[in-house]
């Protein structure tokens, strides 16, 4: 049976493009489940008004799921702060396997050491290998400390994966990304750690996301494999963009849901109108 996922995370009011994408996703788990979890671990831009705000307006667009946060059901809790002590088992796990280290190494430190430019500004750049520990380090470690903590990625190996909307994909470790971050020093999971801790858990057999999420597929199919895990299908949907062909964010004035309920929008507009003529 199929077990699909909506995972906002509520740091701002849903788009167009959370509509769309979750829509999707709806659709492809009709015949099956669809789980509602709120990603709520960035605890300095997450809200609770924003996270009552996502399922209300879901709601409105005539999306139903089985499990989640308002329904409940036998894999929850549904809100990811909640799930600590879950992850920090995962973490454990994976400390246990060897392939996580401790790492003191800063951003700023990061960039220092590279040459040139190898992501946008608002993407973590390449872990360089010559920042790493030796082998081994944090192998006596029974928890993760105030310190950060990164998945050791096998250095040129290829990461393949079939995705059902943008076909095959090929990623190469060490070129296309570098050591990730899985755990933070301020006590929280990182995003590829909690999504494939939860996933599991929950028993996602499919994850309907966004096209930027490409590469953190390849990251999270390492985690999967490292866990010794079955890892789900991917579905990534196409980009919605406006008229300026601009990707939508929350910060995107005039496309949320919220505002194109206001301004009196139906949810077939909201899931299937040209952007102009949303916003006019």
């Amino acid at each position: 049976m199929t077990r699909g996922r909506l995972a906002p995370t509520p740091t701002g009011y849903l788009h167009v493009g959370h509509a769309r994408t979750f829509a999707l996703a709806a659709a492809r788990a009709a015949s099956g489940m669809l789980i509602y979890r709120t990603e709520d671990l960035d605890a300095g831009r997450c809200r609770p008004e924003f996270a009552e705000a996502a399922i209300e307006d879901l709601r409105w667009l005539g999306l139903k799921w089985t499990e989640g946060p308002d329904v409940g059901g036998p894999h929850g809790p549904y809100v990811q702060s909640q799930r600590l002590p879950w992850f920090h088992d995962v973490w454990s796990q994976l400390q246990a396997t060897g392939t996580i280290y401790p790492c003191d190494k800063s951003r700023k430190d990061v960039e220092r050491s590279l040459t040139a430019p190898h992501a946008e500004d608002d993407a973590e750049p390449i872990f360089p290998p010559s920042l790493r520990p030796p082998l081994g380090a944090g192998r006596e470690a029974h928890e993760p400390g105030p310190t950060n903590w990164r998945f050791r990625v096998p250095d040129g190996e290829t990461v393949a994966f079939i995705d059902a909307l943008q076909g095959p994909q090929t990623f190469v470790a060490g070129r296309d990304f570098g050591d990730f971050l899985v755990w933070r020093k301020d006590g929280f999971p990182a995003y590829e750690l909690a999504v494939v801790a939860d996933d599991h858990a929950m028993g996602i057999t499919e994850v309907v996301r966004g096209a930027d999420l490409l590469l953190s597929t390849a990251r999270q199919i390492l985690l999967y494999r490292a866990l010794g895990w079955t890892a789900p299908a991917w579905a990534h949907a196409p980009l919605i963009v406006d008229d300026d062909g601009k990707r939508l964010a929350k910060r995107t004035a005039g496309l949320s849901i919220r505002e194109l309920r206001q301004k009196g929008k139906t949810p077939e507009e909201v899931l299937t109108a040209p952007m102009s003529q949303l916003l006019s």
